[in-house]
């Protein structure tokens, strides 16, 4: 008996796949989109759902539309205005948003110089509001604005999927409560937001650098959409200098793109890329970022400054020998006294192997293995195994780079674990 699917099946199959594709890309722009019109972020994601169920209904009988995310963003919109319309106050929302649901427009805001015209960095501040904690402001957004699972965020986070769950909830429900607009703070709010906000860009990039799960390390989408917020956010705050220094950083990652992945989309490191693909356009857009943080700073440098210090000093490096290590292994002890934190820790330790060798690196790692947040981190027992391999300790070093794969949730990087793992054989 045949197992194949019927014929008629894949249409409806290949439709459910562009739908989750598409919604993960989009639903971002779409609540934030959403949320100018109805003012109220929980009510933007719910409308959100919605036209995800209609494309559920729709697609696989009517065929994906050429165009989806403007779809999903038309049929939420339509469905918020509908709402607008239901409300007490019926005139004078219908008046902001115009009278045709198909040229409905954001309400105006007030002119002023310095607000925010991008609706996904409106949705950020919004919900990097100060009545939420820092953890629930981080949390919230890089679900809404970053589209991360819970299991995503929980690897930003360092901890378990549970307590990101509730975070998320919690934030939701505090925002519904207190009542919490969708609104563009100014002048000392803006300013006491910056920090959750600069925090959930950083994050989100992150996740498109190196991706959690699935069967690609890398989401470009993401990375770029955390880049052209960093870039927006430089202009409208060119006074802050932890602004520039993350679009700086960010400049720099983006840079080494090209040579992160192999033919087959395989992870290439650091070690082993091709920097003749580097892309030299934005290194230097990120020594002009960094250079403007540099002028704008009155104190010591921030984490976000101290990092693309880091980057730039491998962007100056031509090859991977020529690399400034001692300079990197002194930007992370700064980093280190500045923002304590074991990933940052672990990272010292690749620096210092590079400079005082692996066996003084070894021990910085051995000590961060009673580290609770590294329990279940990959990347320690791969950095392990690293520095086990060059000290000619190989089946040690098999050991934990099969772990590492073990705990690795991206297909791709477990690929590499293992393939290093099997180079370790006796």
């Amino acid at each position: 008996m045949s197992t194949q699917p019927p014929a008629e099946a894949a249409p409806e199959a290949d439709a459910r796949h562009a739908i989750e594709t598409v919604f993960r890309l989009e639903s971002p722009r779409v609540i934030a989109g959403v949320a100018r019109i109805v003012r109220d972020v929980g009510i933007a994601e719910e409308l959100a759902q919605d036209a995800l169920v209609a494309a559920l209904e729709q697609w696989p009988r009517d065929g994906v539309p050429d165009n989806p995310g403007a779809w999903l963003m038309a049929t939420a919109r339509h469905r918020a205005v509908d709402l607008v319309r239901r409300r007490e106050n019926y005139a004078r929302k219908l008046a902001e948003i115009g009278r045709s649901t198909e040229s409905a427009v954001p309400p105006e805001q007030p002119a002023d110089p310095e607000d925010i015209d991008d609706d996904l960095l409106r949705l950020v501040f919004t919900t990097c509001h100060p009545v939420l904690s820092p953890e629930a402001r981080t949390a919230l957004t890089l679900r809404l604005l970053g589209g991360l699972s819970t299991a995503e965020i929980a690897r930003a986070f360092l901890v378990p999927e549970p307590t990101v769950a509730q975070r998320v909830v919690r934030a939701k429900r505090t925002l519904a409560t207190k009542n919490i607009a969708f609104e563009v703070p100014y002048g000392p709010d803006r300013e006491a937001r910056l920090g959750s906000v600069l925090d959930v860009i950083y994050l989100i990039y992150n996740e498109g650098y190196a991706a959690t799960a699935g069967d690609d390390w890398l989401r470009p989408s993401l990375c770029e959409d955390a880049l052209r917020l960093a870039r927006v956010l430089s202009g409208l705050m060119p006074k802050e200098p932890e602004v520039h220094a993350l679009t700086a950083l960010l400049e720099f990652q983006s840079s080494r793109a090209a040579a992160r992945t192999g033919p087959d989309g395989e992870p290439v490191l650091l070690r082993d890329q091709d920097r003749r693909r580097w892309n030299r356009m934005l290194i230097t857009r990120g020594i002009r970022a960094l250079a403007r943080a540099d002028a704008t700073a009155t104190g010591a440098p921030g984490p976000y400054a101290l990092q693309a210090a880091i980057a730039a000093c491998h962007a100056h490096a031509y090859t991977y020998e020529e690399t400034d290590w001692p300079a990197i292994a002194t930007l992370y002890r700064l980093l280190a006294a500045r923002s304590p934190s074991p990933v940052v820790e672990l990272n010292r330790a690749v620096a210092v192997s590079m400079t005082q060798g692996p066996e003084q690196a070894l021990a910085i790692v051995d000590a961060l293995t009673a580290e609770p947040a590294l329990r279940d981190y990959h990347l320690l027992p791969s950095v392990r195994g690293d520095l086990l391999a060059r000290l000619g300790r190989t089946t040690e070093a098999r050991t934990e780079f099969e772990r590492a794969a073990a705990l690795a949730r991206n297909e791709r990087e477990r690929e590499l674990l293992l393939t290093r793992a099997r180079r370790c054989a006796p």
